[in-house]
């Protein structure tokens, strides 16, 4: 395969035409990798000197590997992928099926080339558990003589949709879960004046925003440091720009009249994921406006024929209460002897 290399933004921009139909072609469609997630994640957080590398076979795009080169907090030069870590739950390079191999190869060649610049490490986090990434990787690096290891990095619980909320609800709940489900929605409407909606792409999205915003400020203290003015800035960017491409899923419950609890996702790929949440524990907590709307939400994605609702990376608890499995998620470090 011919390399083309990029190091700065307009290898972005050189690559938009192509990037998300090769994403599409690969074992790792994912809405992180999208064309639109990584830009803005790289204007917003990104950090050190951009590599992007594109590799052509026949004059077809057949591989990217978005990367970056930075000073670790150890002092050692480290390429990561671009969206690492904290924000982009699923993460891998983009190879179009049956080019990994190619992909895999060609990477560890520039890597080990004089056209690459010193390095101490190269990671790979978010890595799917579908991918071959964490698998092959690092025992074709390990033939080189170089140190590699792929270790379990987090867990992403999700949910396989039946066809019917009725189906979700007896296939996928225990019993007792079942019945608190039904017993919170008939309280809170029983109750209250209730409502959830979805908010619309367009004009009237940024008080949506805003919104969000202060309800994720509200929910937690930790939330309340997460939410740094650069963060706010990315999270403002990254909405907008899904609701412009048809990606965005932002919900809200309100009680009577007050917005009570809101949950940030996207719909890709037949998948809903569950990005980010807020609520304000001021405002009938006792009635679980939380557990309510994202019971409202696995509805509306069934009703879509969306197939996976996505909880993302974590093991919080109440994942699982509404029948959510596991899904690993791997961490792949090659190290240069």
């Amino acid at each position: 395969m011919r390399l083309t290399l990029y190091t700065d933004e307009t290898g972005f921009d050189a690559l938009r035409a192509q990037w998300n139909d090769l994403l599409a072609r690969s074992l790792s469609n994912t809405l992180f990798l999208t064309w639109e997630w990584q830009t803005t994640w790289w204007r917003h957080l990104g950090n050190g000197d951009l590599y992007l590398l594109a590799w052509y076979d026949a004059g077809q795009l057949a591989a990217i590997a978005p990367l970056y080169l930075h000073e670790d907090s150890a002092g050692q030069r480290r390429f990561d992928l671009v969206g690492c870590v904290e924000v982009s739950d699923y993460l891998d390079l983009i190879a179009a099926a049956g080019y990994e191999e190619a992909a895999y190869r060609a990477l560890l060649d520039w890597l080990g080339s004089d056209d690459c610049p010193p390095w101490d490490l190269c990671g790979l986090c978010n890595l799917p558990e579908a991918s071959l990434t964490h698998r092959r990787l690092p025992e074709l690096a390990a033939a080189r003589g170089w140190q590699a290891v792929s270790e379990l990095e987090d867990v992403c619980p999700l949910i396989l949709l039946p066809d019917s909320f009725e189906a979700y609800l007896q296939d996928r709940l225990s019993k007792k879960q079942r019945h608190e489900v039904r017993r919170k929605l008939r309280r809170i409407e029983e109750e209250t004046r209730v409502r959830w909606y979805v908010a619309e792409a367009g004009a009237e999205l940024d008080p949506q925003i805003d919104a969000f915003i202060r309800l994720h400020r509200l929910s937690k203290q930790e939330k309340l440091g997460f939410m740094t003015e650069k963060m706010e800035a990315f999270f403002r960017a990254i909405m907008r720009i899904m609701g412009e491409v048809g990606w965005l899923h932002l919900a809200f419950i309100e009680i009577n009249d007050v917005k009570a609890a809101a949950l940030l996702s996207f719909m890709y790929d037949g998948r809903l994921l569950v990005y980010n949440s807020g609520y304000d524990p001021d405002s009938y907590a006792e009635l679980s406006p939380g557990i309510v709307l994202t019971t409202r939400i696995i509805e509306d994605a069934i009703q879509r024929g969306l197939r996976i609702f996505d909880f993302l990376q974590g093991n919080e608890i109440y994942k699982y209460r509404f029948g959510a499995q596991d899904t690993a998620v791997y961490a792949t470090v090659v190290r240069r002897a």
